[in-house]
């Protein structure tokens, strides 16, 4: 899977990603992988996406081409993800079905972070979308990155620590403890 982590401070916006694929089992180390990015620009915004590789290719493809395209608020991305559910059905051939008995929604199987100058935001499957004040992590090394971060926030309140060094942090801590995460860290800075 991987470590994404968004962070806003009073000072700054930024997103950090690992850099390793795997295949279930199977690792891909970023040396050999001559495409290995988790984040795409999108206008002004970050994009970084946890999940199948497929994903980013996809949704690259699919960020180009899209007759809407809006992530600058929770409300501006509901209704992008809604309008995409349907391409990435008819266009590039995504199966919905999650298995789950009971799921409300089709999914659109696509989990990702968003850091925009508006603010940080998360999309998950079934196209809910929440909005962040300060740090968020998505991903199988989450939970680890969550609490480095929720550790040091006191340093990036007081100016000791900046967005992008608080995101690393969170990530670097998802790479040391999550069997899927791995380095080298990449942080992009928005703005």
């Amino acid at each position: 899977m991987s470590t994404l982590t968004a962070v806003r401070t009073a000072r700054g916006l930024a997103l950090a990603a690992d850099a390793l694929t795997t295949f279930d089992d199977l690792k891909l180390p970023p040396d050999l992988d001559a495409a290995g990015e988790k984040v795409l620009r999108v206008g002004d915004a970050l994009v970084g996406v946890v999940g199948y590789a497929a994903h980013h290719l996809v949704l690259q493809d699919a960020f180009e081409r899209a007759e809407y395209l809006d992530l600058t608020s929770r409300r501006g991305i509901f209704e992008t993800f809604r309008g995409l559910h349907e391409v990435l059905k008819d266009e590039y051939y995504l199966k919905p079905e999650t298995g789950e008995d009971g799921d409300p929604y089709e999914s659109s199987q696509v989990s990702l972070l968003i850091a925009a100058p508006t603010g940080l935001f998360g999309v998950y499957d079934m196209r809910e979308v929440h909005e962040y004040t300060r740090y968020w992590a998505m991903g199988s090394g989450a939970a680890f990155a969550l609490g480095a971060m929720h550790a040091r926030w006191h340093d990036a309140e007081s100016g000791a620590l900046d967005a992008g060094a608080l995101a690393a942090l969170g990530v670097e801590a998802g790479c040391r403890f999550d069997a899927s995460s791995g380095g080298p860290v990449t942080v992009y800075e928005v703005g």
